[in-house]
């Protein structure tokens, strides 16, 4: 008797982790369900391009039924819009690092806000899918990408704010600075890949050339810093 009691409570244990294994798999289903479904957004984007986006076109791409981007999404836009933050370079590539200068405002140097902007040239010029969806942005009207916008507008301005004390006290304003900065940087990596030719007599397509533009970058950066009287 008592061991039949024992054999039965062994096979109860040896059944448990199958139970476990049994209750978390619709998780990680969903997971990889939707994880395959952001992938496919890339997959259209860089064959079709943004017209391309149909939820019929991303559910062939990804192998699945149209139906799983309502039931994972609640729709295309919503999709999409996950896509684009998972491959925008403020929200991920630059996300950690930002934070982490917010977290020590005091240690932010030049040298730390010309590595970001000089990062950021090289993400972009790299990254094909990142170049269409910046096409897309600057090409439509759009409640999703503007809403894209904004969350990368809110990255920004938790990083003014942590390096806007530095010129408190000088009548530099670093802002619209910046602002040229990131606006060249997009252009000319848009231009380099897009229309191949060079611009101001520089090809960015080459080591040189981009070693200009980093160059460029930092003694921008440097000479704003020196100017306002900031020493870090």
């Amino acid at each position: 008797m008592g061991r039949t009691k024992k054999t039965e409570l062994e096979k109860t244990e040896k059944q448990e982790p199958k139970t476990r294994k049994t209750l978390s798999g619709p998780i990680r289903d969903k997971s990889r369900t939707m994880a395959r479904l952001v992938a496919a957004v890339g997959k259209v984007l860089q064959k079709n391009g943004y017209s391309g986006l149909t939820a019929p076109n991303v559910a062939t791409a990804a192998g699945l039924d149209k139906k799983l981007v309502w039931t994972y999404f609640g729709g295309l836009d919503n999709l999409v819009e996950e896509y684009i933050r998972q491959r925008d370079f403020w929200k991920q590539a630059a996300k950690g690092y930002i934070d982490d200068l917010i977290k020590h405002p005091e240690s932010i140097s030049k040298e730390d806000i010309a590595g970001l902007l000089k990062n950021q040239f090289d993400t972009v010029l790299k990254d094909k899918v990142l170049q269409k969806i910046i096409h897309w942005e600057l090409g439509e009207k759009n409640k999703m990408l503007r809403n894209v916008a904004d969350k990368r507008e809110e990255i920004g301005e938790e990083l003014f704010q942590a390096i806007l004390q530095d010129f408190e006290k000088s009548n530099i304003n670093i802002r619209p600075r910046l602002a040229l900065l990131i606006g060249g940087i997009y252009y000319l990596s848009l231009h380099a890949k897009s229309n191949g030719s060079t611009f101001c007599g520089i090809d960015i397509n080459t080591e040189e050339g981009k070693e200009q533009v980093d160059n460029a970058i930092q003694e921008m950066i440097f000479e704003t810093y020196e100017k306002a009287g900031v020493t870090k």
